[in-house]
């Protein structure tokens, strides 16, 4: 996507190249750091308010409200538990892992969800085989890729068939405070991409199987508040992905 931008306002002949930092094994607080330091040009990261004092946001949600429809990995053995489970039981029944370094965390503890919070990524995936806790909330454009490389270390994962959370939770890409030249070339990039239809049309190539997937399943979707949403809010247009047979319940 960033290259798509890119493409549409570099003069014809200025070539340029995307160096991708493997940010997996790197806190995000890290990043933040490697990007004040000039190591790191463009950052690509859902808002909050941390984020927000300490980089510049272009606010084009690159993921179209994706991010914010999440799925549970669960243990196989506990999916008929969580079919008998309603709504309210999920606050007060469950317990749910996530990782401390990521902004979502506020939203889970903000809606009143038990959280056992850990600073790794891949540990995560054995905490939930050994038990620690009894979910783990990704991505819908995320989970099938972690259980296709976590799955045959831990063959007890699965995914929810029943519930799942939705909460607005756009992705931006964000450079340095000041450097408003770069920051202006991809917003102008990602607008003009909008306009043509190549946004839109690379979005549904790289998420068809999450669009499929969604039209197949019929979970119960609750809705989840974020009280770290900037007061400019987000591109509330979900339709590119979200079917209309999909409700969004109120989380009791």
């Amino acid at each position: 996507m960033l290259k798509l931008a890119l493409d549409h306002v570099r003069p014809t002949g200025s070539p340029f190249r995307i160096d991708q930092v493997d940010s997996s094994r790197t806190t995000q607080s890290r990043l933040m750091a490697m990007m004040q330091a000039g190591a790191l040009d463009v950052m690509a990261l859902p808002p909050n308010p941390e984020r927000e004092a300490n980089m510049r946001p272009i606010r084009v949600d690159i993921l179209r409200g994706m991010l914010g429809y999440r799925v549970l990995l669960i243990r196989k053995s506990d999916a008929a538990w969580f079919q008998r489970l309603q709504p309210v039981d999920l606050k007060g029944k469950i317990k749910l892992g996530f990782n401390s370094q990521w902004a979502d965390l506020a939203i889970l503890q903000a809606n009143g969800f038990q959280v056992v919070a850990s600073p790794g990524y891949e540990g995560l995936f054995a905490m939930l085989d050994a038990r620690r806790f009894d979910a783990f909330p990704r991505g819908l454009n995320e989970f099938s890729k972690e259980l296709t490389q976590y799955g045959s270390r831990y063959p007890v994962l699965a995914v929810d068939k029943t519930y799942a959370f939705f909460t607005p939770y756009p992705v931006y890409f964000w450079v340095r405070r000041g450097n408003e030249a770069l920051a202006r070339q991809i917003e102008n990039g990602l607008n003009l991409a909008l306009r043509d239809g190549s946004f839109k049309k690379l979005f549904i190539q790289y998420h068809q199987q999450e669009i499929g997937l969604l039209k197949r399943e019929n979970r119960r979707v609750l809705f989840l508040n974020n009280p770290m949403l900037p007061r400019q809010g987000a591109d509330q247009d979900y339709s590119w992905w979200l079917p209309k047979s999909v409700k969004i319940e109120r989380l009791p």
